[in-house]
């Protein structure tokens, strides 16, 4: 019996200028393992900040990023947040372009009934590096339609 060998692919990497504001919280985002995809962003708040149910609030990172052009930086949810806690992103993924250059900020919700509180430092959300692909838009008369799909959005099942 033969076994494969797997080779590590190689990761592209990109420089990428941050500035740390007064507030930042002392540890820069940094990659906890080495197949994670995002960056742990934290609460760059003086005191603790509490949520009640389904309040929202835009937290400050106290970080300032400059993306090189043709790369956006996705904000995601922290699983853990989540699911243990119902706290997520108002806006499921928020989007950085790389021509913004104001403190990054995470619009955060808490969806769970009880209220949850953000302790200065603490994790609130992820940072993911992405290149940016442009689509154009090439108008037709019509588009034929793929017979298993034919039942429309939810139509796969559960």
């Amino acid at each position: 019996m033969m076994v494969a060998t797997l080779t590590p692919r190689q990761i592209e990497t990109v420089e990428i200028a941050i500035q740390r504001l007064p507030h930042a919280p002392a540890e820069l985002p940094a990659y906890k393992t080495d197949g994670a995809v995002g960056m742990d962003l934290q609460a760059a708040i003086e005191s603790p900040l509490t949520l009640g149910s389904l309040e929202r609030f835009l937290v400050p990172t106290g970080l300032i990023i400059a993306l090189p052009e043709g790369y956006e930086a996705q904000v995601r949810a922290r699983s853990g947040l989540s699911i243990k806690h119902g706290v997520g992103l108002v806006n499921g993924v928020g989007t950085i372009d790389w021509d913004y250059r104001h403190e990054v900020k995470v619009a955060l919700v808490n969806l769970s009934n009880e209220a949850y509180t953000i302790e200065p430092g603490d994790r609130i959300a992820q940072l993911v590096i992405a290149p940016v692909t442009r689509g154009v838009w090439h108008e037709v008369a019509s588009i034929d339609v793929v017979e298993s799909r034919s039942g429309g959005f939810g139509s796969t099942g559960r």
